[in-house]
């Protein structure tokens, strides 16, 4: 199992989403021994948000071997042509390392925004999958990956079957048995197609760690949950907010499921997060069941 770092973007905290932090967190992940990094996309959110695609172009000089990657980006609403410019773009200065993590996109205020009707996601998204295929070139050993989001759906897993050269699944929508029966649902798609199985990452993985249940519940609570518009009831449980022992918990049942790599989103104070995740988590995830990495 690989770990990745999803870049802050969401100011939770009142921490300054500016190039010093950005630069911490850069350096910790690369320092760290995690493999990638990532950013999310939307035009606007309920705090205040850093795009994800002007912080992957900044991080890319200090990134070393990590890879980059949208998870998911939006070219439905940033237009397939301009979403593909801007991902090559990406992939010149980090050759070899760019993957182009897509989807729909989720947030009817996003539509708005962009003047979309929400209705018609699902039909843009498709055709805008024909664009990105043709901008980023068809010889499967040159061209830029295209990984498609899917939250589990038997048609969402039969678009990544049919388009995609991986699936992003997110975390605080799918628990570790359902996301072991939809990576099963996905195989058998893809060898119905004459393919194999392709890899995935398993994105927005909120992680606070904290040996103290209280500090814990308030990070899900008033944080986490509010920021996203959810109950946390559906959330707690499913995200890596809570003690070490219950976060490699979490990860060793996904291990279990086939879960082969996550990238975590810690809520603040990111540089110390990581560390607790690679020095007091990840080591305890069995290696019997983490299959790799860590």
């Amino acid at each position: 199992m690989d770990a990745g770092v999803h870049l802050p973007q969401i100011d939770f905290a009142e921490t300054p989403l500016d190039g010093t932090h950005l630069a911490r967190v850069v350096d910790a992940a690369r320092d760290l021994g995690f493999v990638a990094i990532s950013a999310n996309d939307h035009l606007t959110f309920p705090r205040p948000w850093a795009d994800g695609l002007v912080l992957l172009s900044a991080a890319a000089a200090r990134s070393g071997d990590l890879e980059l990657m949208t998870s998911v980006g939006l070219p439905v609403l940033r237009g397939p042509r301009a979403y593909a410019t801007a991902m090559t773009s990406l992939e010149r200065l980090a050759p070899g390392r760019v993957v182009a993590g897509v989807g729909p996109g989720s947030s009817p205020a996003d539509y708005a925004l962009a003047g979309v009707p929400w209705s018609e996601r699902w039909a843009r998204f498709e055709a805008s999958l024909s664009d990105l295929r043709a901008a980023f070139g068809e010889d499967p050993t040159r061209r830029l990956p295209l990984w498609v989001g899917s939250w589990g759906t038997p048609a969402g897993l039969d678009r990544v079957a049919r388009t995609a050269d991986g699936w992003v699944a997110s975390a605080f929508h799918t628990t570790p048995a359902d996301f072991g029966a939809s990576r099963r649902r996905l195989a058998a798609a893809c060898r119905s197609r004459g393919r194999a199985e392709p890899p995935h990452a398993l994105v927005t993985m909120w992680t606070w760690i904290t040996e103290n249940p209280r500090v814990a519940e308030r990070v899900l609570t008033d944080f986490v949950a509010p920021g996203l518009g959810r109950d946390p009831a559906t959330l707690r449980g499913r995200v890596c907010i809570g003690s070490a022992e219950s976060c490699a918990e979490l990860l060793a049942e996904y291990a279990a499921h086939g879960c082969r790599r996550v990238h975590f989103w810690p809520v603040a104070d990111e540089p110390n997060q990581l560390r607790r995740l690679a020095h007091d988590v990840l080591p305890r995830v069995p290696a019997s069941s983490a299959d790799g990495r860590f």
